[in-house]
């Protein structure tokens, strides 16, 4: 299945005018991965490369309008992070991730993160959930127009927020790490899968408002029934 993510600029591919001279080899190479990597993940979440279907470095960078080696390196890293799998001599298989795999990543997370939202309602300042409004905004905005990718950052940069408060940034790490993981899509229409995010990043604000409140029952019921939704 073809993928239409953008191509990647020509300036961040290492052409440079006489105007502006060159950076130094590395850190064009590193943006060019980064941006690859992000045009990857981006094409993971909207389904645009497809489970089970393997993916050869080369094709992928003719797509994108570059070398085979920053995509080579960005779906190592995508390898890493449990999205594909390595095929020897052919490239990259998308994972299939099955409805067991995300219940059992929601369930980690739940038990990792049920806990220190708990202990967050009872010890953070009202005003510090307050702030947190634009990024729930965020998430309901790209909801609204089902933009998938974008609705995959904003939810992750909201729990990130939330988890930031407890001062481990260990924490943090792991959690977002499961968050990813969990976020690559099963095959479900687009129309059920908007329905999804909407009725997901109505979740947000829910949850804002229950912090506020301090209401430890409904915090805890409103974070196990996030983990166990289609996105969240």
């Amino acid at each position: 299945m073809p993928c239409s993510s953008p191509r990647v600029p020509e300036q961040a591919r290492g052409e440079h005018t006489h105007s502006e001279p060159p950076a130094p080899h590395t850190v064009r190479r590193h943006s060019v991965r980064g941006q690859i990597l992000d045009a990857l993940r981006t094409a993971l979440v909207d389904g645009e490369l497809v489970p089970g279907t393997v993916y050869s470095a080369p094709a992928l960078g003719e797509r994108f309008g570059v070398s085979a080696t920053p995509v080579r390196e960005a779906m190592q890293q995508l390898a890493v992070e449990g999205a594909v799998e390595v095929v020897p001599n052919r490239g990259f298989r998308v994972i299939v991730r099955t409805p067991r795999e995300l219940a059992e990543l929601a369930e980690v997370r739940a038990l990792i993160e049920i806990p220190v939202m708990l202990r967050l309602a009872r010890t953070v300042p009202v005003a510090r959930w307050y702030e947190l409004r634009p990024l729930a905004d965020a998430t309901a905005a790209a909801a609204a127009v089902g933009d998938r990718a974008a609705y995959a950052d904003t939810d992750r940069a909201f729990h990130r927020a939330v988890l930031a408060l407890s001062g481990n940034d260990q924490l943090v790490m792991v959690a977002d790490d499961l968050h990813r993981r969990s976020q690559w899509p099963l095959s479900t229409s687009l129309v059920s899968r908007r329905a999804d995010l909407v009725a997901d990043a109505a979740e947000h604000m829910a949850l804002l408002e229950a912090l506020i409140a301090q209401d430890l029952t409904v915090v805890r019921s409103l974070v196990r029934e996030h983990f166990t939704g289609a996105d969240g």
